[in-house]
């Protein structure tokens, strides 16, 4: 008599994908307002990171914001638009 195993399915979660928000540079918003702009809507970032942010967009014609999950992404990204700020958002790689 053949005695068969169950086999459990696997129990291993993929973690959930995670999006990078970008900041465009835009010849509109001043760099002060831009900056206070990402502090207000990202709470994690101190003024020397959204300096810094804000300086990458200016230099490179985008900045990395942040990178979190998708939710949050779209919720960052859509309140950087409503201030008058250019922003998207795209999975990580």
């Amino acid at each position: 008599m053949s005695v068969e195993t169950l086999q459990k399915p696997s129990t291993t979660r993929k973690p959930a994908p995670r999006y990078r928000v970008l900041l465009h540079n835009d010849d509109y918003n001043s760099m002060e307002y831009v900056v206070q702009t990402l502090i207000t809507t990202v709470p994690s970032l101190s003024q020397p990171q959204a300096v810094s942010i804000m300086m990458e967009a200016h230099t490179n014609g985008f900045g990395l914001v942040i990178t979190c999950a998708q939710e949050h992404a779209e919720f960052y990204c859509e309140t950087l638009k409503n201030h008058g700020l250019s922003s998207t958002i795209e999975p990580e790689d």
